[in-house]
């Protein structure tokens, strides 16, 4: 389909520079930090030529898209560092965010959508979307204690469904499932967490333990008796390479677990959690927004536009990325874009 003027989000490995609606972008340096820049969105409404005709008009005056990075007071451009696992979460499609920000705008602060991509550039780990039914019934087979939090009706239906089944009729039993696993008590999960970590450790001694049960333990130990540390059993277990993506579109669950990315997303601060976080857990609306499809992300790796450049073009029209990782004494002219970048 026709794309309407690109938008793009450039990262170099010589210079990186953003700003978003939510703050002024980099930090200033020392010296300026008393007088600091006024917010994006203050600043385009004095000069709304910025954005373009043809982006202004589109997005209302906005700014489309923001790149998540973090500076430090020199101007130094650092990516997202996962140190810890990030909340089991989802983004809202434009009406839930809408519905969600008229009943609670202290909660869900903006009426916008978030899609996003994030961008390798360490080995970056992250659980994205549910796992295949066949990877589901080993977990319930093998898993006792998810099993039981499940129940054996919601558990018995996930058994008998198979691949080649409607697709609502696995939504329905996965999503069933997943409810009954997620709004699980605080006892009954502390209880169901501890037998795990216990079977788990005295399995370690005669076997060598699964990547998933490996990752179950060290969640355990950033988030003791959380009900997050069960679920990462029942999504894909992604591992990315630097230089590969994935694109995160609205309703689907997904969690940072460790590495270094960029991270660009459609305008808005909306993040339905219900796992793995000290913050406001909204668990209901988290079960009754995903999609529960069960599909593995496609990597992408973006497409050579020119000479050590990689356009990244997810299936949204906020935002692309351009990504220079230009070698010494080379050189490489980015060609101007009818918008912000």
């Amino acid at each position: 389909r026709p794309r309407p003027p690109r938008r793009s989000c450039r990262c170099c490995g010589c210079a990186a520079a953003c700003s978003s609606t939510r703050g002024a972008g980099a930090a200033p340096p020392p010296s300026s930090r008393a007088s600091p820049e006024p917010p994006t969105r203050t600043r385009l409404a004095r000069r709304p030529a910025a954005l373009g005709p043809a982006v202004a008009a589109r997005w209302a005056g906005d700014l489309p898209f923001l790149f998540k990075l973090t500076c430090d007071f020199s101007a130094r451009v650092q990516v997202l560092s996962v140190a810890k696992p990030l909340s089991i979460q989802a983004h809202p499609d434009k009406g839930l965010a809408e519905l969600l920000h008229a009943m609670r705008p202290a909660t869900y602060r903006d009426a916008n959508h978030k899609p996003e991509m994030a961008i390798a550039v360490t080995e970056f780990r992250a659980l994205f979307g549910f796992a295949g039914i066949e990877e589901l019934k080993d977990v319930i087979r093998t898993v006792p204690e998810v099993g039981g939090l499940i129940g054996h009706e919601d558990a018995d239906k996930l058994m008998t469904v198979k691949e080649y089944h409607g697709g609502n009729d696995v939504k329905s039993s996965l999503q069933s499932a997943f409810a009954k696993l997620m709004t699980a008590s605080k006892e009954a999960v502390s209880e169901a967490v501890n037998k795990l970590k216990g079977r788990l450790n005295d399995e370690s001694k005669i076997r060598t333990l699964t990547e998933k049960e490996e990752l179950v333990l060290s969640l355990e130990r950033q988030y003791p008796e959380d009900v997050g540390v069960l679920a990462a059993l029942l999504f894909n277990y992604v591992k990315l390479s630097p230089g590969e993506a994935i694109y995160i579109g609205a309703n689907e669950p997904h969690a940072y677990l460790s590495g270094e990315c960029i991270e660009c997303m459609a305008t808005s601060d909306n993040v339905v959690r219900a796992g793995l976080t000290p913050k406001y857990r909204d668990v209901q609306t988290l079960c009754s927004m995903l999609t529960y499809k069960q599909i593995f992300p496609e990597i992408l790796r973006g497409v050579p536009v020119q000479p050590y450049v990689r356009r990244y073009t997810p299936p949204t029209d906020e935002f692309e990325v351009d990504c220079c990782l230009l070698p010494p004494g080379e050189v490489v002219v980015m060609p101007p874009v009818p918008g912000p970048s």
